[in-house]
Protein backbone atom coordinates (compact mmCIF):
# COMPACT_ATOMS: atom_id res chain seq x y z
CA UNK A 1 0.00 0.00 0.00
CA UNK A 2 1.36 3.57 -1.03
CA UNK A 3 0.53 6.54 1.66
CA UNK A 4 0.61 9.98 0.83
CA UNK A 5 1.97 12.58 3.52
CA UNK A 6 -1.27 13.96 4.79
CA UNK A 7 -2.63 10.04 5.00
CA UNK A 8 0.58 8.95 7.02
CA UNK A 9 0.32 11.91 9.19
CA UNK A 10 -3.43 10.98 9.95
CA UNK A 11 -2.69 7.26 10.10
CA UNK A 12 0.22 8.07 13.06
CA UNK A 13 -0.72 11.56 14.69
CA UNK A 14 2.07 13.21 13.46
CA UNK A 15 2.00 16.25 11.88
CA UNK A 16 3.21 16.95 8.35
CA UNK A 17 5.95 19.36 9.17
CA UNK A 18 7.01 17.14 11.66
CA UNK A 19 7.22 14.30 9.43
CA UNK A 20 9.17 16.36 6.65
CA UNK A 21 11.60 17.41 10.09
CA UNK A 22 11.75 13.77 10.66
CA UNK A 23 13.10 12.70 6.96
CA UNK A 24 15.86 16.08 6.94
CA UNK A 25 17.33 14.64 10.21
CA UNK A 26 17.69 11.33 8.77
CA UNK A 27 15.36 9.41 11.11
CA UNK A 28 12.78 8.27 8.17
CA UNK A 29 14.23 7.20 4.66
CA UNK A 30 13.59 9.70 1.73
CA UNK A 31 9.96 8.56 -0.02
CA UNK A 32 9.64 7.89 -3.23
CA UNK A 33 8.28 10.99 -5.68
CA UNK A 34 5.18 10.92 -8.06
CA UNK A 35 5.20 12.15 -11.20
CA UNK A 36 4.05 15.24 -9.63
CA UNK A 37 6.76 14.86 -7.25
CA UNK A 38 4.53 14.11 -3.92
CA UNK A 39 5.86 12.20 -1.50
CA UNK A 40 4.94 8.64 -1.48
CA UNK A 41 5.14 6.35 1.54
CA UNK A 42 5.24 2.86 1.52
CA UNK A 43 4.01 0.48 4.60
CA UNK A 44 7.24 0.61 5.79
CA UNK A 45 7.32 4.14 5.51
CA UNK A 46 4.15 3.92 8.42
CA UNK A 47 5.80 1.57 10.61
CA UNK A 48 8.84 3.52 10.59
CA UNK A 49 7.55 6.39 11.39
CA UNK A 50 5.09 4.65 14.15
CA UNK A 51 8.39 3.50 15.59
CA UNK A 52 9.77 7.66 15.69
CA UNK A 53 6.48 8.68 17.22
CA UNK A 54 6.31 6.43 20.08
CA UNK A 55 9.87 6.67 21.24
CA UNK A 56 9.21 10.41 21.12
CA UNK A 57 6.16 10.00 23.47
CA UNK A 58 8.67 7.85 25.38
CA UNK A 59 10.50 10.64 25.49
CA UNK A 60 13.33 9.51 23.98
CA UNK A 61 15.93 11.90 22.09
CA UNK A 62 16.19 12.24 18.63
CA UNK A 63 19.92 11.00 18.78
CA UNK A 64 18.97 8.10 20.87
CA UNK A 65 15.89 7.26 18.29
CA UNK A 66 18.83 7.74 15.52
CA UNK A 67 20.43 4.74 17.21
CA UNK A 68 17.88 2.89 18.00
CA UNK A 69 16.65 3.06 14.05
CA UNK A 70 20.34 2.13 12.77
CA UNK A 71 19.79 -0.87 15.43
CA UNK A 72 16.46 -2.15 14.27
CA UNK A 73 18.12 -1.93 10.23
CA UNK A 74 20.83 -4.74 11.82
CA UNK A 75 18.48 -7.21 13.10
CA UNK A 76 21.81 -9.65 13.31
CA UNK A 77 23.76 -6.79 16.10
CA UNK A 78 22.95 -7.98 19.75
CA UNK A 79 19.89 -6.55 21.59
CA UNK A 80 21.99 -5.04 24.78
CA UNK A 81 22.87 -2.06 23.19
CA UNK A 82 19.25 -1.28 22.90
CA UNK A 83 18.67 -1.60 26.00
CA UNK A 84 21.46 0.09 27.06
CA UNK A 85 20.06 3.41 24.99
CA UNK A 86 16.36 2.69 26.93
CA UNK A 87 18.45 2.53 30.56
CA UNK A 88 20.09 5.40 30.15
CA UNK A 89 16.94 7.36 28.96
CA UNK A 90 15.64 5.64 32.03
CA UNK A 91 18.28 6.99 34.24
CA UNK A 92 18.23 10.47 33.24
CA UNK A 93 14.46 10.16 33.29
CA UNK A 94 14.83 9.24 36.88
CA UNK A 95 17.11 11.95 37.49
CA UNK A 96 14.63 14.53 36.21
CA UNK A 97 11.47 13.29 38.23
CA UNK A 98 13.82 12.91 41.30
CA UNK A 99 14.68 17.13 40.33
CA UNK A 100 10.56 17.65 39.89
CA UNK A 101 9.85 15.92 43.34
CA UNK A 102 11.96 18.39 44.85
CA UNK A 103 11.08 21.56 42.84
CA UNK A 104 7.21 20.15 43.72
CA UNK A 105 8.16 20.07 47.40
CA UNK A 106 9.36 23.48 47.89
CA UNK A 107 6.49 25.06 45.75
CA UNK A 108 4.29 23.12 47.95
CA UNK A 109 6.38 24.37 51.13
CA UNK A 110 6.15 28.02 49.53
CA UNK A 111 2.63 28.45 48.72
CA UNK A 112 1.71 26.69 51.67
CA UNK A 113 0.72 29.76 53.94
CA UNK A 114 -2.70 31.94 53.50
CA UNK A 115 -0.69 35.37 52.43
CA UNK A 116 -3.59 37.42 52.04
CA UNK A 117 -1.69 40.58 52.67
CA UNK A 118 0.28 42.74 50.19
CA UNK A 119 2.56 41.68 47.09
CA UNK A 120 4.91 43.33 49.13
CA UNK A 121 4.53 40.92 52.36
CA UNK A 122 3.46 37.44 50.31
CA UNK A 123 5.67 35.14 51.06
CA UNK A 124 5.89 33.83 47.86
CA UNK A 125 7.79 36.74 46.27
CA UNK A 126 10.26 36.75 49.18
CA UNK A 127 10.67 33.51 48.59
CA UNK A 128 11.89 33.64 45.05
CA UNK A 129 13.82 36.72 45.77
CA UNK A 130 15.64 35.66 48.22
CA UNK A 131 16.84 31.84 47.61
CA UNK A 132 18.17 31.61 51.34
CA UNK A 133 14.29 31.33 52.27
CA UNK A 134 14.34 28.32 50.88
CA UNK A 135 14.05 24.80 52.38
CA UNK A 136 16.69 23.65 50.29
CA UNK A 137 18.65 23.21 46.96
CA UNK A 138 16.44 22.44 44.22
CA UNK A 139 18.44 24.19 41.32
Amino acid sequence: MIYSIGELARRTGVKIPTIRYYEQMGLMEPPERSSGNQRRYTQHGLERLSFIRHARQLGLSIEDIRELVDLSQRPERPCHEAHQIAARHLENLQARIAKLKKLEKELKRITGGSDTGQVGACHVIRALADHSLCDGDHG
